[in-house]
């Protein structure tokens, strides 16, 4: 079975690009357009990864992030916070709620390929 991952993004363009990227790559792709959408897809079908955008309608990125590490059953799903917000201090706060990677945008599709891989190859051993 393919690896399945939650893609958390409200900006089509990304959606669309990650979509085709990641299914491409053998990996099963859901989408939730907001932080509400994500807490309630996580409780639906619990993922193997989760890249998740910072900046979100309903709740942001840092706070979906902090909810899932608070619960015992999501706290081992790798998560990537991919953003536009590429600060140090927001990084840190990224890393801080429980990320396990934090990408920029723009970013290249080389690298979140070998994040998510390595992110899963970990949490597979």
């Amino acid at each position: 079975m393919n690896p399945s991952i939650l893609l958390v993004d409200d900006e089509p363009n990304i959606v669309l690009s990650l979509e085709v990227l990641l299914r491409g790559a053998g990996y099963h792709v859901r989408v939730a357009p907001d932080g509400e959408a994500a807490l309630q897809a996580c409780q639906d079908h619990k993922p193997d990864l989760i890249i998740l955008d910072v900046m979100l309608p309903r709740r942001d990125g840092y706070d979906v992030c902090r909810l899932l590490r608070e619960k015992a059953a999501w706290r081992s799903v790798p998560i990537i916070m991919l953003t536009a917000r590429g600060r140090d201090e927001e990084r840190e706060k990224g890393l801080a709620m429980g990320a396990d990677a934090y990408i920029t945008k723009p970013f290249s599709n080389r690298r979140i390929l070998e994040e998510v891989e390595a992110l899963l190859d970990s949490a597979w051993v």
